[in-house]
């Protein structure tokens, strides 16, 4: 065994002088919860709505197909393509454990799941439909006049289907990834490397913004904190602005909310412009713009180790 180039002996015996000292219980970072179903029948409708395209306009795309579980909760283009064809001007999201953000959007306009879902169904750029449409098209199907009348009250409303939405969006989360069984005491499963990308993920400074029990989505942060992420890349966006064009605040231009890190090695392309096709480029840019800092190739590299980590299960099975 080596560490990127170390001799193993000397490899192991700096793991056991740097790592003992900072056990899993001593971490900055918790493990997910397990997943817990209140109501299966809501959480049922809402897999069928999440997956129905009658949520659009024009019967084109349903939630299913820009965030595509398979692929981390995510899209694996730059842009999603909404009802009309067109791409979207910003990039999809992963779904994944969203429910453990403080906000959704990019830009953190919406403050829940359910905010979230009203606005996106509304987009004309994304579902291009109404509410009251919605409504009404679902109510013509006797299937889902019968769930709805099971999981509330009133049937068929925008709220309830909302909820229901929001409802299975809350037991998409990935636990139990090799870095959670390292926090929860399996110390053995996770490699060397990978303990020393931890450990680097630390030192650098990435966890000051890539923190909680979701690693990332509880904070908002500006993109170019060191130089000028915007100026050296060009092509500037509307998008681009970030939190901006929510408060309209100077000091909000080109802020973001943090994104998750969990099952990051699956949801390139990276970032809110899609602009990071691998893991590679996105630590690379995260250095430059925001740490300013230019790490040792085996400092990224043991932290990309560490990243691919956080890979957990969907129901049950590795992602």
């Amino acid at each position: 065994m080596q560490l990127y180039g170390l001799p193993a002996a000397f490899a192991l015996l700096l793991g056991v002088c740097e790592l003992a000292a900072a056990t899993p219980l001593d971490e900055p970072l918790k493990p997910l919860p397990d997943v817990v179903i209140h109501n299966s029948v809501q959480v049922e409708l809402g897999r069928q709505l999440f997956n129905d395209t009658r949520l659009s306009v024009n019967n084109s795309v349903s939630c299913a197909s820009c965030h595509h579980l398979e692929k981390g909760g995510a899209d694996d283009k730059p842009f999603s393509t909404g009802f009309n064809g067109a791409p979207l001007g910003i990039n999809t999201p992963t779904v994944l454990n969203a429910s453990l953000n403080f906000k959704q959007f990019w830009n953190g306009r919406a403050d829940s799941l359910e905010a979230q879902i009203e606005e996106v169904v509304q987009s004309p750029v994304e579902m291009g439909n109404t509410w009251k449409a919605v409504i009404d098209t679902i109510s013509r199907d006797p299937d889902y006049r019968a769930t709805f009348a099971r999981s509330y009250p009133d049937g068929v409303t925008a709220a309830n289907a909302q909820n229901a939405l929001a409802s299975y969006e809350r037991t998409l989360l990935t636990p139990n990834s090799r870095f959670d069984l390292y926090l929860k005491g399996n110390t053995d499963i996770l490699t060397l490397n990978e303990k020393y990308g931890y450990q680097r993920f630390k030192q650098y400074g990435c966890i000051a913004c890539h923190q909680g029990v979701n690693i990332g989505g509880n904070m908002y942060q500006k993109f170019g904190v060191m130089s000028d992420y915007f100026k050296a890349r060009g092509n500037p966006a509307e998008s681009d602005l970030g939190r901006y064009l929510v408060t309209r605040d100077e000091a909000d231009r080109n802020v973001f909310k943090v994104p998750s890190l969990r099952n990051v090695a699956l949801t390139a392309p990276y970032f809110h412009d899609g602009s990071a096709r691998t893991l590679d480029e996105a630590v690379s840019v995260m250095f430059t713009y925001q740490l300013g800092r230019t790490p040792s190739a085996q400092d990224k590299l043991l932290i990309i180790e560490f990243l691919k980590t956080l890979t957990g299960e969907l129901k049950g099975k590795p992602l």
